[in-house]
């Protein structure tokens, strides 16, 4: 195989029907690393929003439990990528995130802007950081995948295209990003979380994740803005890495969100079903969307 050979596989398949293969190849052989922070960044970005911020503070899973929830969201959306809307693993993980959510109040607009951020963090992350742009194929398709996942989720009004959901996720952070005292307790947990991976580089990790915040994040959590010096640096790193990965052979394997060293709190292995949490149901519930064979199961 040749460096862009994936990407002329990409181009003979068509983003709204294949949207599936398109969305693999690109998350699991051309951008794996780039995905993974991307997504993180996506979550983190949601803390910003009250409403969902305060949540999340409430609920004290990625305070008091941080690695856990982390591993677990990580382990429910790479399940559906790996296996699919329609196999028991990716029905099973839709089922788990359906249920986690409907035992919150949580409103169609705020689940709405979390799925736009699926969508448009990793398209403007890769974009910027990745050892290629991505191609109009794939961005379709990332969009017309998180429009299938948004339907098994229940949430109405989705964006059609990755236009679409760049407006509606920059519309939504200017009217709603803004200060709380408990997504500000959530965003330290995770900047901990991640910057503790890294054992006595923390500092710099975590130096170096502030550098990517933009000032309108920065200000929502009330963080000091970073040295243009350092952003310049730390930018410029993550350009010259993409340097490097545009020399190296295409990948073989795939590579999912499980094989990451970041997911630690499963050392002898896990059970999809057993994910997440299990708090009293306001109104529990499968995956919206129906299936052909045994749909009392979604």
């Amino acid at each position: 195989m040749r460096r862009y050979d994936w990407l002329k596989e990409i181009r003979r398949l068509d983003p709204e029907r294949d949207f599936l293969r398109i969305y693999r190849i690109t998350a699991t052989y051309e951008f794996p690393w780039d995905v993974t922070r991307a997504l993180e960044l996506a979550l983190y970005r949601t803390y910003a929003v009250p409403s969902i911020g305060r949540l999340l503070a409430e609920t004290a899973e990625l305070t008091d439990r941080t690695q856990k929830r982390y591993d677990d969201t990580a382990l429910l959306l790479d399940a559906v990528l790996e296996h699919g809307f329609d196999a028991d693993e990716g029905r099973t993980a839709l089922r788990r995130i359906n249920q986690m959510h409907r035992s919150h109040d949580i409103s169609n607009d705020d689940m709405r802007y979390v799925l736009c951020t699926f969508v448009v963090v990793p398209i403007r992350w890769i974009d910027r950081y990745g050892w290629r742009r991505l191609s109009e194929h794939e961005k379709c398709a990332i969009a017309a995948y998180y429009r299938t996942l948004g339907r098994h989720m229940g949430i109405t009004e989705i964006p059609q295209t990755h236009q679409d959901f760049a407006r509606c996720l920059d519309a939504y952070e200017t009217a709603h990003f803004g200060w709380d005292p408990g997504a500000r307790r959530v965003s330290d947990a995770t900047l901990d979380l991640m910057a503790g991976w890294y054992g006595p580089l923390a500092p710099v990790v975590r130096g170096a994740s502030m550098a990517l915040l933009d000032d309108t994040l920065l200000d929502a959590f009330r963080y000091d803005r970073p040295r243009p010096a350092v952003r310049k640096a730390v930018r410029g790193a993550l350009k010259l890495r993409a340097r490097a990965v545009r020399l190296l052979p295409p990948r073989r394997t795939p590579h999912y969100a499980r094989q990451n060293p970041e997911i630690k709190g499963y050392p002898n292995g896990f059970r999809v079903a057993e994910l997440g949490t299990f708090p009293a149901a306001r109104r529990m519930g499968g995956c919206p969307v129906p299936h052909e064979e045994d749909p009392a199961a979604s």
